[in-house]
């Protein structure tokens, strides 16, 4: 893996998915971002897809309320479509898998503080995509 920071852009793999949703019809970048977070999700065994999944989810937490815009150097040119609500969770499940993953991109980490740095990002993205608590209507009692 050719990594150079512990951003979710930051290394050969996410910055090629970048690249591929740059060349795909705008209608095709969610399906692009779907399929990588569904794959993740489901996989057995190595994930091979974990890089674009922390991408993707990375994207879909930039529209959440609180998300950060994706760094440009690195990261897809091209504007992202309004994702619909239920990327969120899938992307949340896809860094769920990810990060409990003991064989995945967490032990490629040499250096303690850059997993720890990395390990705080995908933190970050899970706090941001979870979502809201459900409000629950206040009864008006009267005296």
């Amino acid at each position: 893996m050719g990594t150079w920071d512990t951003g979710p852009f930051d290394n050969d793999t996410a910055a090629d998915f970048a690249n591929a949703l740059d060349e795909a019809e705008p209608e095709a970048r969610e399906a692009l971002i779907r399929g990588v977070l569904i794959r993740t999700i489901d996989a057995t065994g190595y994930l091979t897809e974990a890089e674009e999944a922390v991408a993707a989810a990375a994207l879909i937490a930039a529209q959440c309320p609180g998300g950060e815009p994706v760094d440009m150097s690195y990261g897809p040119e091209s504007p992202m479509p309004v994702f619909p609500s239920d990327l969120r969770v899938l992307a949340d499940d896809a860094l769920a898998r990810i990060v409990g993953d003991e064989d995945g991109p967490d032990s490629n980490w040499v250096d303690p503080e850059d997993r720890k740095q990395w390990r705080a990002t995908l933190a970050r993205l899970r706090a941001l995509l979870a979502p809201p608590p459900p409000s629950i209507a206040l009864f008006d009692v009267q005296p």
